[in-house]
């Protein structure tokens, strides 16, 4: 199994003055440590779970080129990116533009986002359910577009929410054909759909009916006629390694029990004052006992 991490929280010992030096830390010790992803929420507010509105929140895609700089292996990623933030052609430039100066190691992690009040807000339109989704399946058409051939698929994008004049792309994403597409969520009528349609990867939660949310999109890649094994599996949820790593072997225990129901990879979300502990511990003591489930 893979293991990666997402930045749950920047809370961190010495506040705003050593951000840009803790994130250098924390990708530095990840890559190093065979962190497989990393991956940064993209919201403008933090979340209710790590202390609403009012505690610190890095923009998802600025703090990903910072960590690009400091990392040489790890893939990159929003997860997931919300579709009401960007117009999607913006959307595909900003990840063209992660995966040329990483190296080739952006992956597109998109969903149809949920914070109405961090929207409003800042004055973002927030539309309904049924339109954001509607957006989602436009925008990731529009990103395969704008990545097709050395330059994008120059025609003229007609939808029902966007139209481009000409989807140029310069410079073009080093990942061939086109960065991996992580569509998240586990809506199974339309979220799973999706995948099935376009996506490289799902994004999971581990709760009890995980087995039956693979069953489905195992369902929809036939109906779509993809090769369900081609899709790659991950799951996000919160790391407790416990004080001083107490609680590492009752993680490593989890992932492997996630591995034998098809998960490739588990996103932990790394929250705290000290996150560099947390991803010391993972590194030292869950990535190497997982590494052949």
């Amino acid at each position: 199994m893979n293991v990666g991490m997402v930045i749950g929280d920047f809370a961190w010992q010495g506040g705003a003055v050593r951000m840009a030096e803790t994130l250098a830390e924390i990708g530095q010790t990840a890559d190093d440590a065979g962190f497989s992803i990393i991956g940064v929420g993209d919201h403008l507010w933090q979340g209710p779970h790590a202390g609403g509105p009012e505690a610190p929140q890095l923009e998802c895609f600025t703090t990903l080129a910072l960590l690009a700089a400091h990392t040489r292996r790890c893939r990159l990623a929003p997860v997931v990116a919300g579709v009401h933030f960007r117009r999607p052609g913006l959307l595909a430039k900003t990840l063209t533009t992660l995966d040329v100066l990483s190296g080739g190691r952006a992956m597109l992690g998109l969903g149809v986002g949920w914070d109405a009040d961090e929207a409003r807000g800042l004055g973002i339109p927030f539309p309904s359910l049924a339109e954001r989704f509607e957006a989602l399946e436009e925008t990731v058409q529009i990103c395969l577009r704008m990545w097709e051939g050395e330059r994008g698929d120059e025609r003229p994008y007609e939808g029902e929410h966007f139209r481009l004049e000409r989807p140029l792309n310069l410079p073009q994403s080093l990942t061939r054909p086109h960065p991996p597409i992580m569509i998240g969520g586990g809506g199974e009528k339309r979220t799973l759909r999706l995948v099935a349609r376009y996506a490289d990867a799902c994004n999971l939660y581990p709760g009890p009916d995980l087995a039956a949310k693979l069953e489905v999109l195992r369902g929809h890649c036939e109906t779509e006629g993809r090769d369900y094994d081609a899709i790659e599996k991950t799951v996000i949820f919160p790391f407790d390694v416990g004080d001083d790593g107490a609680k590492a072997g009752e993680l490593a225990g989890m992932l492997r029990g996630l591995a034998e129901l098809g998960v490739q990879t588990a996103l932990g979300i790394i929250s705290g004052p000290d996150p560099v502990r947390t991803v010391e511990v993972v590194g030292k003591d869950v990535i190497p006992a997982v590494a052949d489930a």
